[in-house]
């Protein structure tokens, strides 16, 4: 395991133990471990960037929709 590896499982697996409070799976590598903590059931958040105090109303760009 390289050195990026292993920060990488290293910081996957802090997250896992904060996320879930217990320990990471054992065989799991770092990049297995993420790909198990997005897709686990996290609860699903609206983002929307667009509605921010920084951006002045003419610098907004919304995208145009299809008509159809």
């Amino acid at each position: 395991m390289t050195a990026r590896e292993e920060q990488i499982y290293r910081e996957a697996a802090a997250l896992w133990r904060a996320l879930y409070g217990e320990p990471p799976p054992a065989q799991a590598d770092g990049a297995t471990m993420l790909d198990i903590i997005v897709t686990r059931g996290l609860p699903e958040t609206a983002y929307d960037r667009l509605t921010t105090p920084f951006l002045r109303p003419a610098a907004i760009h919304y995208p145009k929709h299809k008509r159809t």
